[in-house]
């Protein structure tokens, strides 16, 4: 039995309490963003798509995309869609090649919201800072080699990773990017990489 809800199990068991501790770490998240939520009138899944928009390419400013993005389903994120263009943060824009897609565009109402709200995760970031360089990277190597494997298992939808991108290139000396020519070192793997490119199966 794994039940790291158990304080016996959990206490006596160093992966229980990791484990713990990444469930205390994901209420961090809940928290903060429903405190933005509460403050401006929104839902939680309506900031991250405000945010998602501002900081993404247009192509993947799709119903489909976002779905895949935040583990939701096509019908939810197309519910928030329609209510943050209600709410005029949004416009749609119909794809010329494609009368029944289009894409997704913040409206200059929709980009200052996110200037107010996309700070959320700031009392975590200052915590990190803090923390020193080589044990960051040490943090970083575990917390997306973990990313990796729930991807894996299919516990998570991962985009845009270095891992799942068509110039990643692992050999026995370590890893490359071929787009850039360069070997990545710990630090330079990311979660959501602007060049990437997917992986064609």
């Amino acid at each position: 039995m794994k039940n790291i809800f158990d304080l016996e199990i959990q206490n006596s068991s160093l992966d229980g309490k990791i484990t713990a501790g990444f469930e205390r770490l994901s209420q961090v998240f809940r928290v903060l963003l429903w405190e933005k939520a509460k403050n401006h009138d929104l839902s939680p899944i309506q900031i991250q798509v405000l945010i998602f928009l501002k900081h993404h390419s247009k192509n993947k400013a799709t119903v489909s995309y976002m779905a895949k993005e935040f583990n939701l389903t096509k019908a939810t994120v197309s519910d928030t869609v329609r209510i943050l263009e209600k709410k005029s943060y949004i416009t749609k824009s119909v794809n010329e090649n494609d009368s029944r897609s289009y894409a997704i565009e913040l409206t200059a109402k929709g980009l200052e919201m996110v200037l107010l709200t996309e700070d959320f995760t700031d009392p975590l970031f200052d915590l990190i800072r803090m923390v020193p360089e080589n044990e960051k990277n040490v943090l970083w190597k575990n917390i997306s080699s973990i990313v990796e494997q729930l991807h894996t298992l299919q516990v998570i939808n991962v985009q845009s990773t270095c891992r799942n991108c068509g110039y990643f290139l692992q050999q026995n000396d370590g890893n490359y990017c071929q787009l850039m020519n360069i070997k990545l070192e710990t630090n330079d793997i990311k979660l959501d990489c602007i060049d990437h490119k997917p992986v064609r199966l």
